[in-house]
């Protein structure tokens, strides 16, 4: 997609979020749906899930855009010929480690923080957090501040500059409102225990991306976690992301 970037960063630069601003990295978008009535139901630990992704960086291939096409695909993402200003709600970012010089390819989006700055700082609440961990934007109340856009430390969203047709019913788009990645909470609240992107690459067979319930000791996710460890792109934030990273 002509809509996709491709930023060249040093390992340390991304992790720790000691380069200010990389040229020609677009912002990803985000979603504009109703705050859900109720939450989600408990898992066999007795507490509520809280939803994330795994991502393997050392088998996500490179050049490989399997899971932004099906991201985008998925919730009527399309390109407008604008790389700098469309939509994303994944992006593919390569790190180099300055030393070695070893690469990494890894797909970058929101990251579903338990402390989110987006939330903290939208002046009408239309960004909040899901009881189950899912961050979304409720494009009713969004007022396209974009001061959720300048808070987020992983440029993970977009604002809409055009007036959009076609768009699914399951993911609303509007112009003058802020976007991001939902974790296709439209997907999880109907119970099909995955995501468009995680679909996408096994699909490939990459098998780099596993979603799943964090809270559940049981669940994929978490046994990958406990036996391999992971890492969280700009943990000194301590925001606790729901989107961990392998092999980073």
């Amino acid at each position: 997609m002509s809509n996709e970037s491709n930023a060249n960063l040093s390992r340390r630069q991304f992790i720790t979020g000691a380069a200010a601003t990389v040229a020609g990295l677009t912002v990803a978008p985000g979603v504009f749906l109703l705050k859900p009535a109720g939450a989600a139901s408990g898992n066999g630990n007795g507490e509520k899930p809280r939803w994330g992704l795994l991502i393997d960086t050392n088998k996500c291939a490179d050049g490989c855009t399997a899971c932004v096409r099906a991201c985008h695909e998925e919730n009527g993402v399309r390109s407008l010929g604008r790389p700098a200003t469309d939509a994303q709600w994944i992006r593919k970012v390569n790190l180099t480690d300055q030393a070695t010089g070893h690469q990494h390819s890894l797909p970058v989006m929101c990251q579903h923080c338990e402390h989110p700055p987006c939330v903290d700082v939208c002046p009408t609440k239309a960004s909040f957090i899901r009881p189950d961990g899912i961050v979304l934007v409720d494009k009713h109340t969004c007022i396209g501040c974009r001061y959720c856009m300048m808070a987020c430390p992983y440029k993970a969203r977009s604002f809409i500059h055009e007036p959009l047709t076609d768009q699914k019913p399951h993911a609303p788009r509007g112009k003058g409102t802020v976007e991001s990645c939902t974790l296709c909470v439209h997907k999880v609240d109907r119970g099909d225990g995955t995501t468009a992107c995680v679909e996408a690459c096994n699909r490939d067979g990459h098998q780099a991306m596993v979603f799943g319930d964090l809270n559940d000791p049981d669940s994929e996710i978490s046994q990958r976690m406990k036996q391999y460890g992971s890492t969280a792109i700009r943990a000194d934030l301590r925001l606790n992301p729901g989107v961990r990273y392998q092999g980073i």
